[in-house]
């Protein structure tokens, strides 16, 4: 990628840049489970974020004005159908939150109550093991919608503990499972990947399988709802884990993402093919935003994935930036450091400060611990060129796995990298765009996840039953 050359006299300064636009995309663009930035459409010539999101979000989809918060609750509401949540209680807390004035205080507050909530005793009869089953799982969905915004919220060094809540729930929804998934931690460096192994049952019978692999800021329960249910209901296996820069990994652990995803998803494989309850020959590997481009990595490189699914393909995560944060990155450490302390940080909204502590903590722990004390990072460079290593436009050809590439109408993080990640595959192909028509618009559908599945789940079938 060419760097922006660092001259302040030559058009705009990057000052007049940032206050321009980048603070008000920054904003928008704010999503959990989404890409690592803002929405890339204010560097593509298309409508701006809001208005994109506004257009494809009418009536009833719009929950609140703000489109990073309306995101975040469609998705919570597209999990009612896999037991993830439910509609009521998805529908009064959003009432409660703009009751109360929409800020990352009230919707932190609202959906962490919420959380607290379900794992209490409900009204009536005491619990029975299916209803402490599907409370903990909401739970841990309302646990996940709180923990994405607590870093602008009062108390923003809760994160970690806000997470343990949310994976508590979550361990609790499995343990209740029947069968319950086996829980293991697979070898990975100095820190092991904790996993989670779903099955129909427990007779043994090889089977296909799937890895399913979260964003740069989803939680396990995303996973459920875009693939466990739909998996065991076809009689597959389905494998939930956190990489680096994800869940236990990130918060508890302090390990941040990294470029060769490879190393990661091989050490997957590895664990499954000695399972005599995995066919080692249907072995299919999905990756959900911002994992619509580890996936393909860790498949360029992995040759015993016998199918993979981009959901949306992406091939470049820095894009997913505005082209005023990118113009920040120089080939200099120190100047590009300069700039963003000296020229941007002090013109930066506090809400834009707050997506910017959020986008970046996944790939810097000082970025982490300094947002978890209220504070910006200083360090724009080591992080930006994190992320900037993400690119697989020289490695995308490798890929021998029939692949499927998801694109969505209103794709507001990654516009036009799907189609150019299927025109760069060499292996077999299909390319697929989800719409409004169909409710399933925007970035990985978040009102549709159960459409969602039948779509990548019938490909798939398709795909592994012709080996």
């Amino acid at each position: 990628m060419n760097h922006i050359s660092g001259d302040r006299h030559s058009g705009p300064t990057r000052r007049a840049l940032l206050t321009a636009g980048a603070g008000a995309a920054l904003v928008a663009g704010c999503s959990r489970g989404g890409a690592s930035g803002a929405p890339a459409a204010a560097s593509s010539g298309s409508a701006p974020p809001t208005a994109a999101a506004g257009g494809l979000t009418p009536g009833a989809m719009t929950l609140f004005k703000d489109p990073a918060y309306n995101f975040n609750g469609l998705l919570a509401l597209g999990g009612s159908g896999a037991g993830a949540a439910e509609v009521g209680e998805v529908l009064t807390a959003v009432n409660t939150i703009n009751d109360a004035g929409l800020t990352a205080q009230t919707y932190v507050q609202t959906f962490r109550a919420l959380g607290d909530q379900l794992l209490e005793a409900p009204p009536g009869a005491p619990a029975d093991g299916q209803t402490k089953r599907f409370r903990a799982l909401r739970a841990a969905q309302y646990y996940g919608q709180a923990l994405f915004f607590v870093l602008g919220s009062d108390d923003p060094g809760s994160e970690e503990q806000l997470y343990k809540a949310g994976r508590g729930a979550w361990d609790t929804f499995c343990g209740l499972c029947e069968p319950a998934p086996v829980k293991a931690n697979v070898p990975y460096g100095a820190t092991p990947l904790p996993v989670w192994f779903f099955r129909p049952d427990t007779s043994g019978t090889p089977r296909p399988t799937v890895i399913l692999t979260n964003g740069s800021d989803g939680q396990n329960v995303d996973m459920w709802t875009y693939g466990v249910p739909a998996a065991l209901d076809r009689g597959w296996n389905a494998l939930v884990y956190d990489g680096p820069g994800q869940g236990q990994l990130l918060f508890v652990d302090q390990v941040v993402f990294t470029p060769t995803w490879e190393k990661v998803v091989t050490p997957l494989v590895d664990w499954l093919t000695a399972r005599a309850d995995v066919d080692p020959d249907k072995i299919a590997l999905t990756g959900l935003s911002m994992a619509g481009d580890l996936a393909p990595r860790a498949a360029a490189f992995e040759t015993r994935i016998a199918a993979l699914v981009a959901m949306p393909g992406c091939l470049e995560p820095w894009l997913g930036f505005p082209p005023e944060i990118r113009k920040i990155l120089t080939p200099s450490k120190q100047e590009t450091n300069d700039i963003w302390n000296k020229e941007v940080v002090p013109e930066l909204p506090p809400d834009a400060a707050d997506v910017m502590k959020k986008r970046f903590e996944p790939f810097s722990i000082p970025a982490m611990l300094e947002a978890r004390r209220g504070k910006l990072f200083t360090d724009f460079y080591t992080p930006a060129t994190r992320i900037q290593a993400l690119s697989i436009t020289d490695v995308v050809g490798r890929i021998k796995a029939p692949t499927l590439v998801l694109d969505y109408e209103g794709e507001q993080f990654y516009p036009g990298q799907p189609r150019r990640m299927y025109d760069a595959l060499t292996s077999p192909k299909d390319y697929l765009k989800l719409t409004a028509a169909q409710g399933a618009q925007l970035h990985c559908s978040p009102m549709a996840p159960q459409l969602h599945c039948e779509v990548v789940f019938d490909w798939l079938e398709k795909t592994l039953l012709n080996r």
